[in-house]
C-alpha cells in the first residue's frame, strides 16, 4: 500500500513533463498506474476475504504514538476498488474528453491522478490522524480540479466554497477526533472500533465527527457546494462527485458504525439528516433544466440515501448500504461521463435545448438507460438489488428509528425514479415539433469508460452470489442474523410491494409533472444553505472592511502608526513591570563600534528627515550596511554576507518600486502629526533598545552555545550557522522559505492584472518597432552580449553597467554556487548563494531591461519556487519512508583523486531547495515589480490621451 501511495506521488510529479511529450494521451499512461494497483487488489483479496487484513506501518511521530499505519480490511477493499477501477476509466475518458490545447492540461492530469492516490491513502489509513491528513488533502485537491478553469468566476467562487465547507467540518472532525484519541488512548482506528470510548466526552467526540462527514458528503445543511461543484470538468463531476470523494464521509460513517451506531447522537444525526437530505435532494432534482446539474442534486439525494443506510446500525442494512455503495459509484459515474459526451456533441446542457439524441447517439441512449434504470431502482440492474435490501433492512428494524428510516427511503426513492425519468426523456427522446439538435459527432473511444461502467451494473446484479462476498466480511461486524442475503430475485415479499409503489409513485409523478412543477414554485425556500453561506461570506468581508477602516485608515502611515501604539503598549508595560534588570553594561567591545552605531544613527535620524524617496532610501541602507561592519567585526562572517546580500536586492526593490511614486515625500502634513510620529517613532526606538537590553541579563539557565560546535561536527559541519539553518533547526528554515513562497506569490498577485504564471518577456516577444537595429552589420552575425539592451531607448542605456555586468554576471553565479556547497564548512550557504544568484539577474535586469530579464533567467518563476519548495520539504518527509526520523541527515563520503574527500549529505539537498526558492523570489519580484511594471508604464506611455494615473500621498 505505501508502495502504491508513492507510486502515485512520483508519477503525479512527472506527469507535467510527460504531457508535453504526450499531448492528452498522457492519460492513457497514467492510467496505468491505477489498473496495476486495481489488479494487485484483486490478488490480494482471496486473503482478505478470508479474515487477514493487510496491514503496513512505519513510525513516524513516536512521541505521539502516531504511525503511517495503513490497513486493508474488506471495507476498504471496496472502497479502493471502486478509487482504483473507476479512476482508471475516467482517466481513459479524459485521453478524448479533452483537446491537445486544454489549458494546464498536465496540471490536471496530475492532481486528477494525486486525488486517486489520496483517496486510496484516506481509505486504507488506520491512524486517524495519517487518515485526516489524506481527508484535508482530498479537499485541497478538489479545490484544485474545481477551480480547473481558473479564468472562469463561478469556477474559482465553487472551489473555494467547496473547500471552506469540506475544511470547516475537517476542523470539527478533527476536534473529535483528538477527544475520541485521548479517550481510546490510541490513535488506531481499529482499535479505537474494537474498543468502543464511552461517556459524555464519546457522545461529543462521535458529533464533531459526523459533522466533518455530512459536510465531506454533502448532506443538508452542507449540500450546496456539492451543486456548485459543477462547474469543474466532468470528468472531475464524475470521480470526485460520483465515485470518490463524497463518499469520503459515507465510508467514515460505515468504520465508525460497529463500535458507535448505539451512541445516543448517532442515529438522529444519521437517520434524520439523511433522510432529510435523500428528500431535499431528490425535490430538487425535480426543478433542474441543466443535465449535471440534476444529477448533482440527484447526487446530493443519493448520499443522504447512503449515509442513512450505512448508518442505521444493523448487519442487513450495513450490507445492503455497501452494495449500494458500489451500485451508486457505477451508476453516477456513468451518467456523468454521458452527459461530457452530450456537452461535447450538443454544445449544451440544457435539456430544452435538446431534441432528437436518442435515435442519432442509440448506444450512448442504451449506456444511459442502463444507468438510469439502476439509479431508479429498475430490475435486473445492481441498484434494485440494492434497494430491495435496503427496503428489506428497514422493514425488519421494529423500532422508531426503523419506521422513520422506511419512510424516507421511500418517499426519496419515489423522487428518484421521477428525477430519473426526467434526465432520460429531456436528454434522449425527441421534442414534439419534431426538431433535431446538431450534433457533433466524438469517437467511440469516448463511451468506452461509462458503457464499461453501465455494462459492470448489469453483470454485478446477475453474479451477486459472487459478488456478495466483498460485502459480509464489513456486515458481520454489526449486529444482526446473518442469514439474509443479496439476490436478484426473493420472491413476493414486503420488499417487493414496497418498489412496486415506488415505481406506481414515481410514475404518478411523472404523470402529473405539470402540476408538480407548479407546486414546486409554490413552496416557498424559508431556508437556503447556498445564501446562507453567501450571506455569511459577505458578512465577514463587509466587517473585515469595516474594521481595516476603523483601524488602518490614513493610509500606510495611519495603520503603522496603530500597529506601533499596540506594540509600545503592550511590551512597555511588560518592560514596566519587569525587575530582572543587568547589573552592567558594556558600552563597546571594539573601538570601531561606537563610530558605526553613531553613523547608523545619524543615517536613521537622516532617512526620517528626508524629503526625496530615494535619499530615504539610501539612508536606510547605510543603516544596513553598518550592520553589516557590525556582524563581520563580530565574528559572524555569514550574518555579515547574508546582510550585505539582503540589504542590497533590499535597495533595488526599493528603487523599483519607487518608479511608480512620485520623487519628493508629500509634505502637507500638519506640524502636530509630525511631532505625533516624531513621539511614537522615538518611543518604539527606545522601548526596543529596552527590551534588548533587558534580554541580555534575562537569561536564568546556561546557554546551549558550547553544545553547538560538538553538534555541528556531528551533522558533518564545521559552519555552525549554516548546520543550524539546514540541518539542526531545518522546521524553522521549511517554515520560512515556505513564508518566502507566500511573499512571491502575494507580490506577483498585486502587480499582475491577469494571470501570474510564466517566464518575463524574451527577446522574441518584443514588439518589432521595440527593438533597434544593430550599429554594425558584423555584429548581427557575431554572437551578442545582452541583446535585449536594443529595446531600451539610447538615454535609457549605460555602457559602463554593461560592461561591468558583461564581466560580473558569469562569475556571479559561479560563485553563488560556490556559496551553496561550501556553506557547511565556510560561510555561505544556500540562502547567500541564492541572493548572490538573485542579484546577478538584478543587474542583468537593470542593464538590459525585461526582455534581457527573460534571455537570462527564460524560466517560470514559480515553477522555480515551487521546486525549491519541494525538494526542501521532500528532505523532511523521505526519512519516514525508511523508518527513521523526518529531517534525520544521512552522508555520503567518498576520497575522489585528485579532489579529495567529497561528502555530500541530504542537507546540501535541502540547502538546494532554499538556494532555489531564493533564486525563483528574486526572479518573481523583478518579474512584478520590473518586467511587468515597464509593460504598464510602456502602456501608460502609448496612450496620449490617457489621464495621469492618481497616486497617493504618504
Amino acid at each position: 500500500m505505501i508502495a502504491s501511495l508513492a507510486g502515485f506521488a512520483v508519477i503525479s510529479l512527472v506527469t507535467p513533463l510527460l504531457t508535453r511529450w504526450l499531448g492528452r494521451n498522457v492519460f492513457f499512461l497514467i492510467a496505468a498506474l491505477p489498473v496495476a494497483v486495481f489488479v494487485v487488489l484483486l490478488c490480494w483479496m482471496p486473503g482478505i476475504l478470508g479474515g487477514t487484513p493487510l496491514v503496513e506501518r512505519l513510525r513516524w511521530i513516536p512521541a505521539l504514538g502516531i504511525e503511517l499505519s495503513f490497513r486493508l480490511d474488506a471495507l476498504a477493499l471496496l472502497l479502493s476498488l471502486v478509487i482504483t477501477g473507476v479512476g482508471a476509466l475516467v482517466l481513459f475518458y479524459c485521453a478524448r474528453y479533452f483537446r491537445d490545447d486544454e489549458p494546464a492540461l498536465g496540471r490536471f492530469a496530475a492532481l486528477l491522478l494525486l486525488f486517486a492516490g489520496v483517496m486510496f491513502g484516506l481509505v486504507t489509513a488506520d491512524d486517524v490522524f495519517v487518515m485526516f491528513t489524506f481527508w484535508e488533502a482530498t479537499s485541497v485537491l478538489s479545490y484544485l480540479l474545481i477551480g480547473h478553469y481558473t479564468g472562469r468566476k463561478e469556477s474559482r467562487g465553487a472551489a473555494l466554497q467547496a473547500l471552506t465547507v469540506t475544511t470547516f467540518g475537517g476542523l470539527a472532525m478533527l476536534v473529535g477526533l483528538v477527544i475520541l484519541t485521548v479517550g481510546a488512548g490510541t490513535t488506531s482506528l481499529t482499535a479505537m472500533i474494537a474498543h468502543p470510548v464511552t461517556g459524555a466526552a464519546a457522545e461529543w467526540a462521535i458529533a464533531l465527527i459526523l459533522i466533518g462527514a455530512i459536510s465531506k458528503s454533502a448532506l443538508v445543511p452542507f449540500h450546496f457546494w456539492l451543486p456548485a461543484a459543477m462547474a469543474a470538468p466532468t470528468p472531475v463531476s464524475a470521480y470526485l462527485h460520483a465515485a470518490a470523494m463524497v463518499k469520503a464521509g459515507v465510508y467514515l460513517v460505515a468504520v465508525l458504525a460497529p463500535g458507535y451506531a448505539d451512541t445516543a447522537v448517532w442515529h438522529p444525526i444519521v437517520i434524520v439528516l439523511g433522510g432529510f437530505t435523500m428528500l431535499v435532494g431528490g425535490w430538487r432534482a425535480l426543478r433542474q433544466y441543466d443535465l449535471k446539474l440534476l444529477l448533482a442534486y440527484g447526487t446530493v439525494s443519493q448520499l443522504g440515501f447512503l449515509v442513512l443506510v450505512v448508518g442505521f446500525g444493523t448487519r442487513d442494512a450495513a450490507l445492503a448500504g455497501v452494495c449500494l455503495l458500489l451500485a451508486h459509484a457505477l451508476f453516477k459515474a456513468t451518467l456523468f461521463l454521458v452527459v461530457g459526451i452530450i456537452d461535447h456533441s450538443a454544445g449544451t446542457r440544457d435539456w430544452r435545448k435538446l431534441s432528437g439524441l436518442g435515435r442519432r447517439m442509440p448506444v450512448v441512449a442504451v449506456i444511459a438507460g442502463l444507468a438510469a434504470a439502476s439509479m431508479a431502482g429498475l430490475p435486473p440492474l445492481l441498484g434494485f438489488v440494492a434497494k430491495e435490501g435496503v427496503f428489506a433492512a428497514f422493514l425488519e428494524s421494529h423500532d422508531g428509528w426503523g419506521t422513520v428510516a422506511v419512510i424516507a427511503a421511500v418517499a426519496g426513492s419515489v423522487l428518484t425514479v421521477a428525477y430519473t425519468a426526467r434526465f432520460f426523456w429531456g436528454a434522449f427522446f425527441t421534442r414534439p415539433d419534431g426538431s433535431q439538435t446538431p450534433l457533433h459527432r466524438e469517437g467511440a473511444l469516448l463511451a468506452t469508460a461509462p458503457a464499461i461502467l453501465a455494462a459492470a451494473g448489469v453483470v454485478f446484479a446477475f453474479a451477486i452470489s459472487w459478488i456478495e462476498p466483498l460485502f459480509t466480511p464489513y456486515a458481520d461486524t454489526l449486529p444482526g442474523p446473518h442469514e439474509s442475503h443479496l439476490a436478484l430475485w426473493h420472491g413476493f415479499e414486503p420488499a417487493l410491494a414496497l418498489s412496486a409503489m415506488v415505481f406506481a409513485l414515481g410514475a404518478a409523478l411523472i404523470a402529473l409533472r405539470r402540476g408538480v412543477a407548479r407546486a414546486q414554485a409554490a413552496v416557498p425556500h424559508p431556508i437556503d444553505s447556498g445564501r446562507g453561506y453567501l450571506r455569511i461570506v459577505r458578512s465577514v468581508d463587509a466587517f473585515s472592511a469595516w474594521l481595516t477602516t476603523l483601524i488602518q485608515r490614513r493610509g500606510l502611515p495611519g495603520y503603522i502608526t496603530v500597529i506601533l501604539i499596540v506594540f509600545v503598549g503592550g511590551v512597555g508595560s511588560a518592560v514596566v513591570g519587569n525587575r530582572n534588570w543587568p547589573s552592567g553594561i558594556d558600552l563597546w567591545h571594539y573601538p570601531a563600534q561606537p563610530f558605526i552605531a553613531f553613523a547608523m544613527i545619524v543615517a536613521a535620524v537622516g532617512a526620517a528627515l528626508a524629503t526625496h524617496r530615494v535619499t530615504a532610501v539610501l539612508l536606510v541602507g547605510v543603516t544596513g550596511y553598518g550592520l553589516v561592519l557590525l556582524f563581520g567585526m563580530g565574528g559572524a562572517p555569514d550574518l555579515a554576507l547574508t546582510q550585505a546580500l539582503v540589504e542590497t536586492l533590499t535597495i533595488v526593490v526599493f528603487v523599483l518600486v519607487l518608479r511608480r511614486l512620485p520623487k519628493r515625500m508629500a509634505q502637507r502634513n500638519p506640524p502636530v502629526k509630525r511631532a505625533l510620529r516624531a513621539v511614537i517613532g522615538i518611543a518604539a526606538g527606545v522601548l526596543m533598545a529596552l527590551v534588548g537590553f533587558i534580554a541580555l541579563g534575562a537569561r536564568i539557565q546556561p546557554t546551549i552555545a558550547g553544545g553547538l560546535p560538538a553538534l555541528s561536527l556531528e551533522a558533518h559541519g564545521k559552519n555552525i550557522v549554516n548546520v543550524m539553518l539546514v540541518d539542526i533547526r531545518a522546521w524553522d528554515t521549511l517554515g520560512e522559505i515556505s513564508v518566502l513562497v507566500a511573499v512571491a506569490t502575494g507580490i506577483a498577485s498585486l502587480v499582475f492584472i491577469t494571470g501570474r504564471t510564466g517566464s518575463a518577456p524574451r527577446l522574441s516577444d518584443a514588439p518589432g518597432d521595440h527593438v533597434r537595429p544593430a550599429a554594425h552589420e558584423a555584429s548581427v552575425s557575431r554572437p551578442q552580449w545582452l541583446m535585449a539592451g536594443r529595446t531600451l531607448a539610447p538615454s535609457s542605456r549605460s555602457i559602463l553597467i554593461e560592461v561591468l555586468v558583461r564581466l560580473l554576471f558569469h562569475p556571479a553565479i559561479v560563485v553563488s554556487i560556490f556559496l551553496l556547497f561550501v556553506g557547511h564548512n565556510a560561510p555561505g550557504g544556500g540562502f547567500a548563494g541564492g541572493l548572490l544568484a538573485g542579484l546577478a539577474l538584478v543587474f542583468r535586469y537593470l542593464a538590459g531591461g525585461r526582455y534581457e530579464l527573460g534571455e537570462a533567467a527564460p524560466v517560470d518563476a514559480g515553477r522555480l519556487l515551487g521546486t525549491g519548495l519541494l525538494i526542501a520539504a521532500a528532505t523532511a518527509t523521505l526519512p519516514l519512508f525508511f523508518g527513521i526520523t523526518a529531517f534525520q541527515s544521512t552522508w555520503f563520503e567518498a576520497d575522489i583523486p585528485l579532489i579529495g574527500t567529497l561528502s555530500i549529505g541530504t542537507s546540501t539537498l535541502f540547502d538546494i531547495g532554499v538556494y532555489l526558492v531564493v533564486v525563483g523570489l528574486v526572479l518573481d519580484i523583478l518579474r512584478s515589480l520590473g518586467a511587468e511594471v515597464d509593460r504598464q508604464q510602456e502602456e501608460e506611455a502609448s496612450e496620449p490621451d490617457a489621464a495621469e494615473p492618481e497616486v497617493a500621498r504618504t
